[in-house]
């Protein structure tokens, strides 16, 4: 299912539940109610400001829903995320399995992962005009694993292609990186909800090993999706937009719409993260031997507001 991305930017408002709608109402002045949203249509709440009030019966509405409710810091980066408890109804014998996956398993998995996170970032420099070559040739160095840590290397080329040799990647910073942490906030939420709903616990990931991360597979089964945010605010730093702003954060929530390649066909983004985690589910318990993975490529939509750029 494709659900909306719903975000909450403004701190005078207060959130709660009535016969299947989120409502949002203003809690000064006349008090005036902004809106409703059929709880069924959520996909994710992000929460990005700080004044934000929540019934209880929202929250258990959500959950029950599996739609994580995001809370996100200044920087826009996420720092608390509301998941359902039963994502699944064989949830439980899918986590049996993922907790057993043998230590080859998961190298192999990952060792994928990586490649298709290579594949992406060299279509979003193709898309941007820059070399291509740098990160294409690394992709058949990734062993199971990764040991020497080729997905690093690859960060570190990819940085300067796609943003200029004085770029660099800073959670904490404005402009650029405040949009990719804006960015990857979305991923992440929308990538949460897949892995809950697939049967599987977020916090048993295939390579980080963060103790203190409870969205541990979260993070990897992320990775191959981050170039599409990588190459929209490229897009956008181009336009001059080159910071978090309604329109930008619109702009950023869209891509989870476009289509990309999948094994199926075009396929929206938001799709194509529950079909990798249904397959990573199903490795697990022996139903299929590979991820379903994106394709190489740009969403098409995407790709097509560049070619009309250019």
């Amino acid at each position: 299912m494709i659900g909306r991305i719903v975000e909450i930017a403004d701190d005078r408002r207060h959130l709660f539940a009535n016969r299947g709608f989120m409502v949002v109402r203003d809690t000064e002045g006349e008090r005036k109610e902004l809106g409703q949203v059929p709880l069924d249509d959520i996909a994710a709440v992000i929460a990005n400001a700080h004044g934000i009030t929540y019934t209880n019966n929202l929250l258990v509405a959500l959950a029950e829903r599996g739609a994580p409710l995001v809370l996100c810091a200044a920087n826009h980066n996420a720092v608390g995320m509301l998941l359902t408890l039963d994502g699944h109804h064989v949830q439980s014998k899918r986590i049996e399995a993922q907790i057993n996956a043998s230590q080859p398993t998961r190298k192999r998995l990952w060792a994928a992962v990586v490649k298709s996170k290579l594949e992406q970032q060299a279509a979003a420099l193709e898309a941007a005009g820059a070399p291509t070559a740098p990160l294409t040739a690394l992709i058949r160095r990734v062993k199971s694993g990764d040991p020497d840590n080729v997905e690093g290397q690859g960060a570190r080329r990819y940085w300067n292609l796609l943003f200029g040799s004085d770029f660099r990647r800073d959670q904490d910073g404005d402009g650029v990186n405040a949009l990719l942490n804006y960015g990857y906030t979305i991923v992440r939420s929308a990538t949460a909800r897949a892995v809950v709903a697939a049967g599987l616990h977020p916090s048993i990931g295939l390579h980080h090993r963060n103790d203190g991360n409870p969205m541990r597979l979260v993070d990897d089964l992320m990775e191959p999706f981050r170039p599409i945010i990588d190459l929209k605010v490229w897009q956008l730093k181009r336009a001059g937009e080159g910071h978090v702003t309604p329109e930008t954060k619109r702009a950023l929530v869209r891509t989870l719409y476009d289509d990309m390649q999948s094994s199926a066909g075009a396929t929206p983004v938001m799709v194509c993260m529950q079909k990798l985690a249904v397959s990573l589910a199903q490795v697990y318990v022996g139903e299929r031997e590979k991820l379903d993975l994106p394709l190489p490529g740009l969403p098409l939509a995407l790709a097509g507001s560049l070619d009309g750029d250019q």
